[in-house]
């Protein structure tokens, strides 16, 4: 009896092995990983955001336009629930993306205008944060190209055959992806022109009259 069962284990092992089940749990785990990085990035950038807005609004306070939308969108972003089960409903993750995109510009923009303030600038504060949003920015990429990378593998490996008969019948969906492209649009900060003040028209000469021939 216990030579049928272990032969019968390893025949399981086997067929589960050939019709790709170990190599999509694989991939699974690799897509789970990667978007946990994803997520702890951008908790980074998150956690950076309420002591920049207040060191720029010491300086800049009327600024209260950008400053504004800035705190707005990190608080959209925070009121969202980004749970494991997030990658599995393209339309929350969708959502989510959006969400992370607006507040990636809001924050690109709030950059913007601390350039106009030398004194914002010179604060060491603002340099060592300014610093580490960067940074961050710079993992946020990095870290979503590998979630991007997991993400495509795990989709070949339940859309091929024989694994996609394996996925139908353990009901495993492709999951969703960036749009690196739209995001890259949407986080682009917006050109600043300074236009100079109009200069006033000028003013053509009235025509003088010939003078008179002598009689």
């Amino acid at each position: 009896m216990r030579t049928r069962l272990l032969a019968i284990l390893a025949l399981a092992a086997t067929l589960l092995s050939g019709c790709g089940y170990n190599q999509i749990q694989i991939n699974d785990e690799s897509v789970g990983a990667a978007w946990s990085e994803v997520l702890n990035q951008y908790k980074r950038r998150a956690d950076l955001i309420p002591n920049l807005v207040s060191v720029v609004q010491g300086y800049a306070s009327h600024e209260k336009e950008v400053l504004t939308r800035v705190t707005e969108a990190r608080a959209n972003v925070a009121g969202m629930k980004a749970t494991p089960e997030l990658i599995n409903d393209p339309a929350a993750f969708a959502r989510f993306q959006k969400a992370q995109s607006e507040l990636g510009g809001a924050l690109a923009r709030l950059l913007v205008v601390a350039e106009n303030y030398p004194n914002l600038k010179a604060d060491a504060n603002f340099r060592d944060l300014q610093a580490q949003v960067e940074g961050t920015e710079n993992r946020i990429t990095v870290a979503r190209n590998r979630y991007i990378q997991a993400v495509k593998e795990y989709n070949i490996s339940v859309r091929t055959f024989p694994n996609n008969l394996t996925a139908m019948v353990m009901g495993w969906q492709v999951k969703a992806n960036f749009t690196v492209e739209d995001e890259k649009a949407i986080s682009a900060p917006p050109a600043i022109k300074f236009d100079a003040p109009a200069e006033p028209p000028a003013v053509t000469p009235a025509p003088t009259s010939a003078p008179a021939p002598a009689k």
